[in-house]
């Protein structure tokens, strides 16, 4: 596991460099310190591309918008990662400017007036870096016109040059705003607070934390299982951990992983409390959303995610899920951690999201300083 994790995080350090070493690059005059900006606006998941209008309505345009209004992984039903909105360049007032998530699109040999408008963002200096370092293609920058907004910078000297590296790296590039996203509502969901005790309790038995959003109730708490949720009139959110003795890398496997799963739902998760028959399990007969198992990065570690289908035995309910797998090598401890959602008839790709968020502030015992304590609750 160790050289597993050894490769995955040089990958990870070095998509980081690749993102932020030509952060040089861009020159504006609109720049102030975060604590001086307007706070960001927009919803979760909206994605404003500022391009010039023939390439938006152009084959450019058109991979843009698949790259980052694809279809997110694990829902039953179709839904973009980001919902994506054109923005031109000659349109671009104080309000627009102040979008949580912007991304400036230009090429040298655009044309149209919006082209221009957009290369005129750039210093004569940065101009000749794009038209020598063919390398450099992306930059980004936090809070640029407003604070907690995201901006990213795609540029190259040909519109088909541009194009061949965001279809190489699309997939860093949505992942760059996802982490972003998550960051974000990582920190707006614990502004109401935290449920109380949860932190103590799982610091004390589990040697490890979860913080968990004012809101949510403890349903279940014991050496192997806690299990918490949030039920609002329209939706029920869910979040729950699973633990076990580590044995050895065959733990992370597809088959495993949804062994493990299924285990844990029949032993604690049910439809109705009072009938026992009637528990959730991995949906794999649905063939177009598969159950996706794949290595990342978490806070540093390496992990597991796993994305699917759930539903109820008796096929009455189900939801999307989102998880990751996990090993304390302080503890040597094998964890399993959750988000799942049942709300019919709605989107479900921010609720997904929030969960997501809910996730990682999943910490192990190495990341616990010894001093941090909280009460448990009784």
């Amino acid at each position: 596991m160790e050289q597993a994790l050894h490769l995955l995080l040089t990958c990870m350090n070095r998509i980081a460099i690749f993102f932020f070493a030509s952060v040089v690059l861009v020159s504006c005059s609109d720049e102030k310190s975060a604590q001086s900006l307007p706070p960001a606006t927009g919803s979760s998941g909206d994605m404003y591309l500022v391009m010039d209008s023939l390439q938006w309505e152009g084959p450019l345009g058109y991979l843009l918008d698949s790259v980052f209004n694809g279809e997110m992984r694990g829902l039953p039903r179709e839904e973009g990662i980001f919902r994506t909105r054109w923005v031109d360049p000659r349109k671009l007032n104080f309000v627009l400017k102040q979008r949580r998530n912007l991304i400036f699109v230009t090429t040298l040999d655009g044309r149209g007036t919006g082209a221009t408008i957009l290369r005129k963002l750039y210093s004569p200096e940065s101009l000749e870096r794009i038209k020598t370092d063919t390398a450099l293609f992306v930059t980004t920058q936090s809070d640029l016109f407003s604070n907690g907004q995201e901006v990213m910078f795609l540029f190259a000297r040909t519109e088909e040059d541009l194009m061949l590296k965001v279809a190489r790296h699309s997939t860093r590039l949505i992942e760059h705003f996802n982490k972003t996203e998550i960051s974000r509502l990582s920190k707006s969901l614990m502004k109401s607070g935290r449920l109380k005790g949860m932190s103590g309790w799982l610091q004390q038995n589990y040697q490890a934390d979860l913080l968990v959003p004012f809101g949510y109730k403890l349903v279940e708490r014991n050496p192997e299982f806690v299990w918490v949720r949030q039920i609002n009139a329209r939706d029920d959110r869910d979040i729950f951990i699973a633990r076990a003795p580590y044995t050895s890398q065959e733990q992370f496997t597809k088959e495993n992983l949804i062994k493990f799963r299924n285990s844990v739902c029949q032993k604690y998760l049910f439809e109705d409390p009072d009938i026992s028959d009637s528990y959730l399990v991995t949906e794999t007969e649905v063939p177009f959303v598969p159950v996706d198992v794949r290595p990342v990065s978490f806070n540093g570690h390496y992990a597991v995610e796993v994305r699917g289908i759930w539903r109820t035995n008796n096929k009455s309910m189900g939801g999307p899920f989102v998880a990751f797998a996990m090993v304390d090598e302080g503890t040597q401890q094998f964890y399993y951690i959750e988000g799942f959602t049942f709300s019919p008839g709605r989107e479900q790709r921010e609720i997904v999201r929030e969960l997501e968020a809910i996730l990682s502030t999943f910490r192990l015992s190495s990341e616990i300083p010894k001093a941090e304590t909280e009460p448990v609750a009784p």
